[in-house]
């Protein structure tokens, strides 16, 4: 599973031929949640609040990189949040 980025000791990751719907996995410690691209909730798992916000405001600022890379299942690092 490729790593996407990394900010804040949170890892995220994606999948490339995972089970719809769309989505990300972020890693923080021993916390791990997939979260959907288009919704941005967390679709199993869960993360600490504050670790939670940090990765949805991410994911906001590269949600059209996450659509792009998920359907073209092209590798591409991100900046991480800042």
């Amino acid at each position: 599973m490729p790593e996407i980025t990394r900010f804040y000791g949170i890892i995220i990751k994606l999948f490339f031929g995972d089970h719809p719907p769309p989505h990300f996995h972020a890693v923080y410690g021993e916390y791990l949640a997939l979260f959907d691209i288009d919704s941005l909730t967390v679709i199993e798992g869960d993360l600490p609040p504050r670790a939670k916000k940090l990765v949805v405001e991410w994911a906001k600022k590269y949600h059209a990189e996450l659509k792009t890379i998920w359907e073209t299942q092209e590798f591409k690092k991100l900046p991480p949040l800042e």
